[in-house]
């Protein structure tokens, strides 16, 4: 019983440019921040964004009032690439 978390879910900003989100963002009325952690927390993942500016941070909170369609976790379940953002742990000297 291990609780998985998602680093750097925002992907340094990546996530911005993708087209589904892009898409889902309008369709939903969310941002594409609010579609990705509204994604992970579906998925049972915990998400702590980085932040410090205080209109983001109220962003990042405003994901509990929505739930995304089945299809549509199964749309982003499909972008998965296997890219990392930051150090690979299996391969970083700690």
């Amino acid at each position: 019983n291990i609780q998985m978390e998602s680093w750097s879910p925002l992907m340094r900003g990546a996530v911005l440019d993708i087209p589904l989100l892009q898409e889902l963002s309008k369709k939903y009325n969310r941002s594409i921040t609010q579609i990705v952690l509204r994604w992970n927390i579906q998925k049972g993942v915990v998400v702590i964004p980085k932040s410090v500016t205080p209109s983001r941070i109220k962003e990042n909170f405003e994901i509990f009032d929505f739930k995304l369609e089945d299809e549509d976790i199964i749309e982003i379940d499909a972008l998965n690439e296997n890219i990392r953002t930051g150090a690979d742990p299996d391969n970083f000297d700690f």
